[in-house]
């Protein structure tokens, strides 16, 4: 039976058996002895995307007292969830994002903490997520933005909307009607200022 250990786009964790193209953390929110998540979702504000794969290290999901793994279909997926790339693992992914954050959000480069600050705002309401307003059309928005309808997730990649689904994207014949923006403001101005998230495959097919 899986763990309850994939992110959705909604910032939700679900169980599936559905494999992703990153692993991240919120801080320990997890039993060891029994690998199952505690009723709260976050112990920091600092959420981060981090690669599958980094040196030789290795580690069993939510086996120890540590960090609580999470994983996500792709970076697209972790960003609308309110996620941003690692300063240990991803130092190349990290230092673009912040650039363009900086551009896009037309402020200074920021430290971690107050990225984190900002984006803890962003993606919550309360202790739910928070669906912010669609601040354009959809033909307006940049690849990896993703929005909410009729109580799914889409994202934007190469003009086209497209479905998100645990194991993958699928085509819609019609563009749905969006309800709201699921990607943080914030990190939807760095997407605007050039930051390419990884999508998965499924999104090229």
């Amino acid at each position: 039976m899986p763990l309850q250990n994939r992110v959705t786009p909604f910032g939700e964790i679900i169980a599936t058996p559905a494999r992703g193209m990153f692993t991240g953390n919120r801080g320990i929110i997890h039993d060891p002895e029994t690998r199952t998540l505690l009723k709260k979702r976050w112990s920091l504000k600092c959420w981060l995307i981090c690669k599958l794969r980094y040196k030789n290290l290795h580690r069993v999901p939510m086996a120890r007292r540590s960090w609580t793994e999470l994983f996500f279909l792709d970076e697209a997926t972790a960003l609308a969830a309110g996620h941003r790339p690692c300063f240990f693992c991803s130092r190349e992914r990290i230092e673009a994002f912040r650039a363009a954050w900086a551009e896009g959000n037309g402020g200074p480069i920021l430290a971690a903490p107050e990225m984190d600050a900002v984006l803890h705002r962003e993606r919550l309401h309360r202790r739910q997520k928070r669906i912010h307003p669609m601040p354009a059309p959809i033909s307006r928005l940049p690849d990896g933005a993703m929005f909410t309808a009729a109580e799914n997730a889409f994202v934007i990649f190469g003009g086209r909307t497209l479905r998100w689904t645990p194991s993958g994207y699928e085509p819609v014949h019609q563009a749905p009607r969006p309800e709201g923006l699921l990607t943080p403001p914030s990190t939807l101005a760095a997407l605007r200022a050039g930051y390419r998230p990884v999508l998965h495959a499924s999104a090229e097919a």
